[in-house]
C-alpha cells in the first residue's frame, strides 16, 4: 500500500511540473505570437496607405482603375489575414504534439530508470528481511540503481556467508565441547579409580600408593591441559590472550621443563643445552609451548625416544619458510621423535584451529595444541617448523636470542 502511494505522489507531482512547464510554455507562446503578429502589422501598415492614397487619388482623377485597385488591397488584407491565422494555429498545434511527446517520453524514462527499479528493491529488501537469502537481484546498467544494485546483492552475499560461517563456528563449537568433555571424562575416571584405592588401602606398601599418587598427579595435569583448551577455545578474540615481551633465559628454563614432564617419557639431549637470552618472550608462553610440543611427540610417537638439540644460529641460516623479527640471533630448539611422522596431504592444516589430522587415531585432543603453538610463536616474534623425516617427526622452535658468553 506504501509502494503504490509513493508511485502515485510522483506521477501526481510529475503531471503538475509538467503541465506548469506547459502553461508556462503556451504563455511564452502566445507572447511571441503576439509580438510577431505586431511586427508584420507595423511592417505592412506603411504599404497599405501608399496603396489606399493611390486608390483616393484615382477617385479623385475619376479613374476606372480605382474600384480595381480597391478590390487588390481588399483582397491582400483578406488573404494576409488568413495566412497569419493559419500559421499561429499551427503553431500552436506542433507545440502541443511536441509537449504531449515530451511528457510521455519523460514519464517512461521515470518509471523504467527510478520507479521499476525501485519497486524491485522494495520486493528484494522484503525477501531479505522475511529471510529468503537465496533470491538473487539482478544488476541492470540501464538504470540509475545499478551500482547500489549490484551494493545491495554483494550485502546479501556477504550475509549468507557470514551465517554460513557462524553455523560452522556452532558446529564446532559443539564438536570441541564434545570432544573435551569426552576427553575429560578418562582422566576423572582414573582419578577416582586410583582414590578410592588409597581410600580403601588396598595396597599397603609405600612403593604401590606412591605409584597410585604419581598417576593421580598425572591425570590431574591431564584435566588441567584439557581445561586449559576450554579456555582458550572460549575465547573468541585470540588477542585477549596476554604474551608478554621480556627477556627469558631458557636455559634454566628448559632443565626445570624436562625436569617436570620428563617423567615417564624417554628424552634424551643430545650435548649440552645452549645457554642464550631469549628477545621479546614469555616465560609462561616458552613453557606452554613446549610442553605441548613435548605432549605431542609423546603422544604419537609412544614409546619411542625424544631427542632434544639446541644452537644459536644466524637469520642467514634460517630456512626460506620460517620468519623470526628483530634478531640479532636466533634460538633454534628442535625436538624429534621417532613415529610415523604426519601425511604430508595433512602438513598444510596442521597449524588451522580444530584440525586434526590422520595419524590422531583413536588419541584424544581437539585439534588445538599447534594452532595454539603457532599463534603463541607468532605473537613472540618467533616462528615453528615440522619437518617430517624417515625415522620421525622433528618440531623446531625459533626463538629471537641473544647469545650468552
Amino acid at each position: 500500500m506504501k509502494r503504490h502511494s509513493v508511485r502515485s505522489n510522483i506521477i501526481k507531482m510529475l503531471i503538475v511540473f509538467m503541465c506548469a512547464i506547459t502553461i508556462v510554455f503556451a504563455w511564452l507562446f502566445y507572447r511571441e505570437k503576439q509580438d510577431e503578429t505586431r511586427r508584420i502589422k507595423d511592417d505592412e501598415y506603411g504599404q497599405y496607405i501608399v496603396e489606399l492614397n493611390e486608390v483616393k487619388q484615382l477617385y479623385d482623377s475619376g479613374s476606372t482603375d480605382a474600384d480595381e485597385k480597391l478590390d487588390a488591397v481588399m483582397n491582400e488584407l483578406r488573404e494576409q489575414k488568413i495566412d497569419t491565422g493559419k500559421s499561429g494555429l499551427r503553431n500552436i498545434v506542433i507545440m502541443y504534439i511536441v509537449v504531449l511527446c515530451v511528457v510521455i517520453v519523460l514519464f517512461l524514462y521515470i518509471y523504467v530508470c527510478v520507479l521499476r527499479p525501485f519497486d524491485e528493491l522494495e520486493d528484494y529488501a522484503s525477501h531479505l528481511a522475511a529471510g529468503d537469502m537465496d533470491t538473487e537481484l539482478k544488476y541492470r546498467r540501464v538504470n540509475m540503481f545499478g551500482s547500489f544494485t549490484w551494493a545491495f546483492d554483494h550485502m546479501r552475499t556477504e550475509i549468507v556467508h557470514a551465517r554460513r560461517r557462524e553455523q560452522e563456528a556452532i558446529e564446532n563449537n559443539k564438536t570441541v565441547i564434545a570432544t573435551l568433555s569426552h576427553d575429560i571424562k578418562t582422566p576423572i575416571a582414573s582419578i577416582r579409580g586410583y582414590a578410592e584405592a588409597l581410600v580403601m588401602n588396598m595396597d599397603a606398601t609405600q612403593e604401590r600408593r606412591e605409584r597410585y599418587a604419581s598417576v593421580i598427579m598425572k591425570k590431574c595435569d591431564e584435566v588441567t591441559s584439557i581445561t586449559n583448551d576450554m579456555f582458550i577455545h572460549s575465547l573468541h578474540d585470540l588477542d585477549r590472550l596476554v604474551v608478554k615481551s621480556d627477556k627469558v633465559e631458557i636455559k634454566p628454563l628448559l632443565e626445570q621443563i624436562l625436569s617436570d614432564i620428563g617423567l615417564g617419557m624417554d628424552i634424551v639431549v643430545n650435548g649440552d643445552i645452549t645457554e642464550a637470552v631469549l628477545e621479546h618472550s614469555d616465560s609462561g608462553r616458552v613453557v606452554q609451548v613446549i610442553e605441548n610440543i613435548l605432549s605431542n611427540a609423546s603422544k604419537y610417537a609412544r614409546d619411542t625416544e625424544i631427542s632434544i638439540v639446541t644452537e644459536c644460529i644466524s637469520p642467514e641460516k634460517l630456512p626460506r619458510n620460517v620468519h623470526v623479527s628483530g634478531a640479532d640471533m636466533v634460538y633454534r630448539l628442535s625436538i624429534k621423535d621417532h613415529g610415523t611422522g604426519i601425511p604430508d596431504k595433512d602438513m598444510p592444516f596442521i597449524y588451522e584451529k580444530f584440525y586434526r589430522g590422520e595419524n590422531s587415531g583413536d588419541e584424544p585432543g581437539a585439534g588445538l595444541g599447534l594452532f595454539i603453538v603457532h599463534y603463541l610463536m607468532d605473537r613472540m616474534g618467533g616462528d615453528v617448523e615440522l619437518v617430517n623425516h624417515a625415522d620421525g617427526l622433528e618440531a623446531v622452535l625459533y626463538f629471537a636470542a641473544r647469545k650468552v658468553c
